[in-house]
């Protein structure tokens, strides 16, 4: 079965990028323009995993994040930012990784897969 993975980010064209490609990698993909109904919509879709932009127009990632975590422990969550200021966020330790935004979808494809399985962040396999 098809892990589903749910894209969080204001930007259209990021949604798109991140849909297509990890479409691409065997993914269904599910997106959001907003954090509106985010809860609701993960109760409804049960992805296995959420990317999520930090700064969009209505909401912050990093409370979102915290929502997120108080109703889905076990979900892991990517943050993914065009800004690394944000890794130092206290808020942020919340989540399972953090990936500067790129064209470049390598380290995020990486981080989804090492997610999925159950990998560790800064465990003894991580350098």
């Amino acid at each position: 079965m098809k892990k589903k993975i749910l894209i969080v980010d204001d930007e259209e064209v990021i949604r798109l990028l991140y849909g297509e490609e990890l479409e691409e990698e065997g993914y269904d993909v599910i997106t959001a323009g907003s954090g509106h109904g985010l809860i609701e919509l993960i109760k409804k879709e049960k992805p296995d995993l959420v990317v999520l932009d930090i700064k969009m127009a209505e909401h912050d990632g990093l409370d979102l994040l915290q929502d997120i975590r108080k109703n889905f422990y076990n979900i892991p969550v990517i943050l993914c930012s065009a800004y690394s200021s944000f890794k130092g966020d206290l808020k942020s330790i919340a989540a399972d990784y953090y990936v500067v935004k790129s064209a470049d979808l390598t380290e995020l494809k990486q981080k989804i897969k090492m997610a999925l399985e159950g990998h560790i962040p800064g465990g003894p396999d991580e350098g």
